[in-house]
């Protein structure tokens, strides 16, 4: 028996979803948009098991109808949606999942999980998502925890323009993760940290990155460590010089205000391009005691496009879909909670890469 999905936007990350789920054959899928040309497009893919609907998903009562029926609802849709959208899905007791980055909408959801007869897993994804499974993993073969260090980049493969990047996911995110604080843990006390600060440069591969803070990517993993590791935080990489440019616009230029985020958003979308040529790069680096003695281990991945199904995903559409799928198939298969709050690092590793969407973040994995 198929499990009844309902996919609440059809953007790229929605593309890549669609891909994934329909062919696995257990998902009987519906997907909802506003927009006519990504409905006309889902259609003409051709995906199997696919019914598609044209709506307006930021009315309540739409959605809400939307939902009513479905086993397990998920959003691909922007940050803002994301209240109505976990509502609709607690009324209907239907399980929830999301690809937020927001940490103010990630509050939403916590408090409606209270008490909800369905699961509900925010921050899927890659980072949130991802990485806080890969962090959780490696941090559990210690006795006790000094620092952990999480890095992850979407870079194109062959940077051409002054920023050294293309656009790969939402616009939207990618300017709340470069303006919103950050959370941390330092010396031991949670901490809000400033966007775009805390600069650092390594090299990985014989190829020079830089990393600094951005919003929303430890997901629920500060609460998880409290009171366990002494320094915990977050950073995007990027190639040198990625920084200091969207610091110009973001501060100097104050494009990061709220009232004028539309205006980096439209100056972003209109002058960037977007690429299916891209590499995502995960790295975690946690130090503490073990056996008596200071170690430190490190996980370190990269990812590539791929075609799957015929359709050529992007890195970051790969291992955003998959991370969210990966979940969506733990969660039916009864390997984590069935209602409440779920958190990324209550999967482990070992289940997430086994499943059959998870297996993606190996990097031998093939179509």
């Amino acid at each position: 028996m198929t499990t009844k999905l309902i996919l609440l936007g059809a953007g790229k990350i929605g593309d890549a979803i669609l891909n994934l789920l329909s062919y696995s054959g257990d998902y009987t899928l519906t997907v909802a948009d506003r927009d006519p040309a990504r409905m006309a497009y889902v259609k003409q893919a051709g995906f199997p098991n696919v019914t598609t609907i044209e709506a307006d998903l930021t009315d309540a009562a739409t959605v809400a109808n939307l939902i009513r029926g479905h086993d397990v609802t998920l959003s691909a849709c922007p940050y803002f949606l994301t209240p109505i959208i976990a509502a609709a899905a607690k009324s209907a007791g239907s399980h929830y999942f999301d690809l937020t980055e927001d940490v103010e909408s990630t509050r939403i959801v916590k408090q409606l999980a209270q008490g909800a007869d369905s699961a509900f897993v925010p921050q899927c994804g890659l980072a949130p998502g991802f990485i806080s499974i890969v962090a959780n993993d490696v941090a559990k073969r210690f006795d006790s925890l000094r620092d952990v260090n999480m890095r992850v980049g979407a870079l194109p493969t062959y940077p051409s323009n002054a920023l050294k990047y293309n656009l790969t996911w939402s616009t939207d995110g990618l300017i709340n993760e470069y303006c919103n604080p950050c959370e941390a843990i330092v010396d031991g006390h949670l901490r809000e940290t400033s966007p775009l600060e805390e600069m650092e440069s390594f090299s990985l591969d014989g190829i020079d990155y830089e990393a600094f803070n951005t919003s929303g990517g430890l997901g629920t993993l500060c609460e998880s460590l409290a009171g366990k590791v002494q320094n915990l935080n977050y950073k995007t990489v990027r190639y040198p010089g990625h920084r200091d440019i969207i610091k110009m616009l973001v501060r100097d230029l104050q494009l990061g205000q709220p009232d004028r985020r539309h205006i980096l958003k439209e100056v972003m979308e209109a002058s960037i391009p977007i690429t299916k040529q891209d590499v995502v790069l995960v790295f975690v680096s946690v130090v503490g005691m073990r056996e008596g003695r200071l170690e430190q281990q490190t996980y370190a991945k990269k990812i590539y496009s791929q075609k799957v199904n015929g359709q050529l995903l992007s890195a970051i559409q790969l291992t955003t879909a998959s991370g969210i799928c990966a979940m969506v198939d733990l969660v039916v298969q009864g390997k984590l909670p069935q209602h409440g709050l779920v958190r990324q690092e209550q999967a482990s590793l070992s289940d997430f890469l086994a499943n059959r969407f998870g297996q993606w973040y190996e990097p031998n994995h093939a179509a």
